[in-house]
């Protein structure tokens, strides 16, 4: 367990916090893509506890500003995209993707007042059909060449959801590879060709055996800890018979994302960006390393579950999640649908709007969120004292980085770590795009038994 002021530290990221300077490091998931519609091609944003404006100008760069207009402090949310940029409804004061003021225009004609005026504003770049921005000091890091960012838009899709919690309780759900097994346990099993879109739907790699079977009989996992360039990876091995093991290989990606194997050929990169201290976004890029995604479908899934603009869940805590006690007796261990975002949403919020860590009690199958905590107070403290964090990344440190491996498969029980080596090379060879990337990804420290 933690103590209050350690919670404190590792959870709230606002402006002057130190997570909050961590953070400010680092490229964060701003907005999607999609979110500047073709009518409309401007978004208030909430980053970090910042309040922002998202825009695309008539030249197609985009810009992220304060949303206060610094004339009179007027919402910039509701200004005119025109002549280059962002003017403000009030005034007529016009700023460009740099934050630069091109105009005053009630000012006395030849008046150079917009000259000295440079508004707050921050870079932002384009990425698999999510909107980065960088919100810190001095020059960005580079992005590493992960495979969600150099696979080709065919096959690559974008989404995002809210949750309403602290970022750090969801970030913690996804490297905890025991839930699954409890959380999102299904007492029945569907056709793995039925599950196209849908995470735990599709039948290991090496076997014809539904996830959804695997997970709910094999409960206790192992759970292997390996520190790396990006992070760390998670193996998890859940034996199954003396000659068997289900392998699944997740890794942590420093400071608040995992990549995680969605089915045999589609991999999900996520993020969990905080809007404040009391509500996040996860972020997500799904890519397949088989054909190319079906974006349609994908998108009509998950429109079904979210409610837009503002991408809020339709089963949330004012519906109790859609809890059916006969469906939890019957047929999900939860009672709240197949959706496992709802499970994991219901999971997160339920712990409160910033989780008490000291009330918990930590075991063996926590590892993962142990060691997590560990690299993050360290990283925390490299922040505070001018030191270089973990994936702050200059652009050849960047190019190294690439991957990662996410995993999901049934081999032998003796020779694990070279089974899911081979298994990822043999998809990356196979692939029409991913043969440039390395099959494990960057050099290991020994494998930590926590």
């Amino acid at each position: 367990m933690l103590t209050a002021e350690q919670n404190d530290l590792l959870t709230r990221t606002g402006p002057g916090t130190p997570a909050g300077k961590l953070m400010r490091r680092y490229w964060q998931p701003a907005a999607l893509v999609d979110e500047l519609s073709d009518t409309r091609q401007l978004k208030p944003v909430r980053l970090l506890g910042e309040n922002l404006v998202m825009f695309r100008d008539d030249k197609g760069r985009y810009g992220l500003v304060e949303r206060s207009c610094p004339h009179r402090g007027t919402d910039l949310a509701f200004g005119r995209l025109e002549q280059g940029g962002l003017r403000c409804a009030f005034h007529g004061w016009l700023f460009d993707v740099t934050g630069q003021c091109l105009e005053t225009p009630a000012e006395p004609e030849g008046s150079r007042m917009c000259a000295n005026i440079r508004h707050k504003a921050y870079p932002v770049v384009e990425k698999s059909g999510i909107l980065f921005a960088y919100l810190g000091p001095g020059e960005p890091p580079a992005f590493a060449q992960f495979d969600s960012f150099t696979a080709p838009a065919s096959h690559t899709f974008a989404f995002k959801g809210m949750i309403d919690c602290n970022w750090l309780q969801s970030l913690e759900v996804g490297i905890d590879p025991a839930h699954t097994s409890f959380l999102h346990r299904f007492f029945h099993d569907e056709e793995p060709d039925q599950g196209y879109g849908k995470l735990f739907r599709d039948k290991s790699i090496d076997s014809d055996m539904p996830m959804t079977r695997i997970m709910r009989e094999f409960p206790r996992p192992q759970i292997e800890i390996e520190p790396t360039d990006y992070g760390m990876r998670v193996i998890t091995l859940r034996r199954m018979s003396g000659a068997h093991t289900h392998v699944r290989v997740t890794n942590l990606v420093f400071p608040h994302g995992f990549v995680i194997p969605m089915s045999s050929e589609m991999t999900i990169t996520q993020w969990h960006v905080p809007i404040d201290d009391h509500r996040h976004y996860w972020y997500a890029i799904f890519t397949s390393f088989g054909a190319p995604v079906d974006k349609d479908e994908m998108r009509r899934q998950r429109l079904e579950l979210y409610e837009l603009p503002d991408y809020i869940p339709r089963k949330n805590k004012s519906n109790d999640y859609g809890f059916n006690a006969h469906e939890q007796e019957h047929e999900t261990f939860t009672g709240m649908g197949a959706d496992i975002n709802v499970h994991d949403q219901w999971a997160c919020e339920s712990m409160g709007s910033i989780q008490d860590r000291t009330k918990e009690h930590l075991g063996q199958s926590d590892k993962a969120i142990s060691a997590y905590r560990r690299i993050l107070r360290r990283a925390i403290d490299e922040a505070a004292n001018g030191g270089k964090p973990l994936m702050a990344l200059g652009a050849a440190q960047a190019a190294q980085i690439t991957g990662p491996a996410a995993i999901d498969g049934i081999g032998p029980t003796e020779d694990w770590q070279a089974y899911w080596k081979k298994t990822d090379a043999a998809r990356r060879n196979a692939s029409s795009w991913a043969k440039h990337s390395s099959a494990v990804g960057q050099q290991t420290s020994e494998v930590v038994h926590l």
